[in-house]
């Protein structure tokens, strides 16, 4: 296998000067979201500046966030009217964020916006619309389904929470904007949990007792040291399909009824209707078998915050207390995964929050390629862009 290598690419400006939870690159855009304080910085990964920022919406910090997948996604800037950013708070909240550019994209969302002054970006466009209620505790992480349909939420209370965006007509936009419903509340853990993210594709629906179970598989990591997969079935009840164990170590990364909430309104249903009046945890449900199928070398001297899968190249790195950031790789004739690369003190002393994998966008990608770099966000407030060589 070919020797690969970090080398430090950018660092996006400016710095927060405040700790950087989560940075979340956009499914096709050119756009970064960093998360931190109670504001959300989008930076252009055409030349890692910031474009704009969410302020405003939560009362506490935002711990995550995540971009809501168009159901067509497309490269083309013309074919996305709207972009739509849902945010995570230790408010306990989840906000819906809503970007309006111009019919003629006369400010053209991949650069950066700046007044005449050289300084305060044009922010206006973005819209705090809606926020989703339920939580009793902070929330985690969130995740959106491939089709971007359903958005899954996780906290401290133990709990995960599933909510469907409810689209109307291409005409109705105000309910194509506001529409969203709880359609489950999960409660198998026994412990916070700390994370939870559909898989990006998964090939084909399930049977079992003559019910079938949908492609989407949401999985969840929790303090109890397991990680469950969950699947929705053919009533739409989403049920615990499996359960991952064997760390010794925390994964890091509530009633029955349903809830929808829009502008000033809120309810809650009772356990029937739905769920059928039947708990998930008493349903003869569908369990598949998960096989572990390989361990990282043990590298990290302290706890690994975050760990990120390549798509693209089927590289591994993560980040952690310890401020190394680490790749791996798997050998395709053993199996084994083999550390690649690593970088310690890649933030200085201070400690990585996130890792991610993202697609470059900047000039110094070669025309006709397509490249991929790592991003890293820390307790330093800094954002940096690391170029991965192959092959030196």
């Amino acid at each position: 296998m070919p020797p690969i290598s970090l080398h430090p690419l950018a660092t996006f400006t400016p710095d927060l000067y405040t700790r950087a939870w989560q940075s979340t690159p956009h499914p096709y855009l050119p756009l970064l979201a960093t998360t931190h304080d109670k504001t959300v910085t989008v930076f252009s990964l055409v030349d890692f500046s910031k474009h704009s920022s969410l302020t405003g919406g939560h009362s506490r910090s935002i711990r995550s966030c995540a971009w809501q997948p168009s159901p067509s996604s497309s490269s083309s800037q013309s074919n996305q009217s709207k972009l739509r950013l849902v945010t995570g708070s230790f408010d306990s909240t989840a906000g819906i964020w809503t970007y309006n550019p111009s019919a003629a994209l006369e400010k053209p969302i991949t650069t950066t916006n700046k007044d005449d002054d050289g300084g305060g970006e044009d922010e206006e466009e973005w819209e705090f619309t809606l926020v989703l209620e339920g939580h009793e505790n902070e929330l985690k992480s969130l995740s959106f389904s491939p089709s971007g349909q359903y958005l899954a939420t996780c906290s401290r209370d133990k709990s995960i929470w599933i909510w469907e965006h409810l689209t109307g007509s291409e005409d109705d936009e105000e309910e194509e904007e506001e529409d969203w419903e709880t359609v489950a509340v999960l409660n198998e853990h026994d412990g916070d949990v700390k994370t939870v993210a559909f898989a990006p594709q998964f090939p084909t629906e399930k049977k079992h007792n003559g019910r079938r179970y949908g492609s989407d598989v949401l999985a969840s990591g929790s303090y109890d040291d397991t990680v469950r997969m969950w699947r929705e079935d053919q009533d739409g009840e989403w049920t615990c399909v499996g359960v991952l164990g064997g760390h010794e170590g925390t994964r890091k990364r509530r009633r029955m009824g349903g809830m929808k909430r829009g502008r000033g309104e809120r309810g809650i249903g009772g356990i029937g209707g739905r769920w059928g009046g039947i708990p998930n945890t008493m349903r003869r449900s569908l369990r598949e078998e998960w096989e572990c199928k390989g361990e990282l070398p043990k590298v990290h001297t302290r706890e690994i915050y975050s760990v990120a899968w390549s798509g693209r190249t089927g590289l591994v790195a993560t980040g952690g207390g310890d401020g190394m950031v680490v790749v791996y790789e798997e050998d395709g004739e053993t199996g084994r995964w083999e550390v690649k690369a690593r970088v310690e003190m890649a933030h200085g002393p201070y400690e990585i929050n996130h890792v991610v994998w993202c697609r470059r966008f900047d000039k110094g990608v070669m025309e006709g390629r397509e490249e991929e770099m790592l991003v890293t966000t820390g307790d330093d407030g800094v954002v940096r862009a690391w170029e991965v060589r192959m092959g030196e």
